[in-house]
């Protein structure tokens, strides 16, 4: 590869991300200094890591170049059909929670369509899927009234009681706890978060459709999105959509987050180093406010992890999206599983780069764990 169209690559992710960082924080962005910017590129970037929204968003505040009209078109149609979808997802998000609450099942919208209330524009986030929480009684209630308004039932977990549905066309995750299953010590934490939430009324409410829908207490939600990132990180791939939303939340509530508890839970699950490695990356390459990220240390040491860190998430893409599954259909279900084994031990590998202490203990509960379960 010649060295001009290396540096064209590397002005082109840069500028994707100068872009991504104006977006997420409505600041105006300069392009000049990037000679060759591939725009068609940028947008595959944005897309492959579900972030086409912010990348749109970041475009109206370029104040020294002007972008070719064309991609500019093609970056706001995509965010036009974005927004779409996340009112028609916001509808029937508030219309599935009222049916399950005149069923007397109790609720909490974790993720997704929630977080998005912390963006400056929500409907330009872009939606997954109807994300859940429930106690394990209302797990089971929820399941017996949701099936029978199904378009389709997916494999259910019964070992993390998480159970996938199609419902009038949108993806709908229940989920009777949110389990990590890199760390005992972790979990333990999660687990007394998420009966925080359930049990004693740890919630906080937002508006969506005109509908009040609980959402986690928000010292608790920052500990099920981090996890729930990390944990996607270790085994298969996270996109730069789940950091963000960790950010947009930090940042929204950064007057009334409780540090000491954050600190002391962090310090439970033995993920502060963890924390503080994506914390570099917020900050130093996303351009996060320092003063609105806990815990954040400006250290040589982290600004390296976080740029490794930063560089597996744009080479694996959304939830391991690059990643080649072909083999999953080529070979027998026994043989994909012995494959996926290897790959994932090579995958832990590679990370103790990053993490030389927690990815070969990761790695060990998560095998044990799996070997469990068969």
């Amino acid at each position: 590869m010649s060295r001009v169209l290396m540096s064209i690559i590397k002005n082109t992710q840069l500028a994707f991300l100068k872009l991504l960082a104006a977006g997420l924080w409505e600041k105006t962005v300069q392009l000049s200094a990037y000679e060759g910017i591939d725009f068609k590129e940028i947008y595959r970037l944005a897309e492959e890591q579900s972030v086409i929204g912010l990348a749109a968003a970041g475009i109206e505040h370029i104040e020294d170049i002007q972008p070719p009209k064309e991609e500019v078109l093609t970056f706001v149609g995509t965010a036009l059909q974005i927004e779409q979808r996340n009112a028609a997802m916001n509808e029937f998000a508030s219309w599935l929670i009222l049916l399950l609450r005149n069923a007397n099942i109790f609720t909490i919208l974790i993720k997704g369509q929630g977080v998005a209330q912390c963006y400056t524009r929500p409907l330009w986030r872009s939606a997954g899927d109807i994300d859940l929480l429930f106690n394990s009684e209302d797990y089971d209630k929820a399941k017996y009234v949701l099936y029978s308004i199904s378009d389709g039932i997916g494999s259910e977990n019964i070992y993390t009681k998480h159970q996938p549905l199609i419902i009038k066309g949108f993806e709908v995750e229940l989920h009777g706890m949110m389990p990590f299953t890199l760390s005992r010590k972790a979990e333990k934490v999660l687990e007394d978060v998420t009966k925080g939430s359930l049990g004693r009324g740890d919630v906080r409410t937002c508006i969506i459709n005109e509908k009040d829908i609980f959402l986690p207490k928000v010292d608790n939600d920052i500990i099920i999105i981090f996890t729930h990132f990390l944990q996607h990180f270790f085994i298969e791939g996270v996109g730069l959509r789940q950091i963000c939303d960790w950010c947009r939340l930090l940042w929204t509530y950064r007057a009334s987050i409780n540090k000491s508890l954050l600190k002391e839970r962090l310090r439970a699950m033995r993920l502060l180093t963890e924390w503080r490695v994506f914390a570099s990356l917020a900050v130093d390459y996303l351009s996060m406010p320092d003063y609105a990220m806990p815990f954040y240390k400006k250290s040589s040491i982290y600004r390296v992890k976080g740029k490794k860190t930063l560089d597996r998430i744009l080479n694996c893409g959304n939830f391991g999206h690059n990643n080649d599954h072909g083999y999953r259909s080529k070979y027998s279900k026994q043989t994909a599983k012995y494959i996926t084994f290897f790959r994932r031990f090579f995958d832990f590998g590679s990370l103790m780069l990053i993490f030389p202490l927690d990815a070969p203990r990761f790695f060990v509960t998560y095998a044990t764990r799996k070997a469990k379960r068969k």
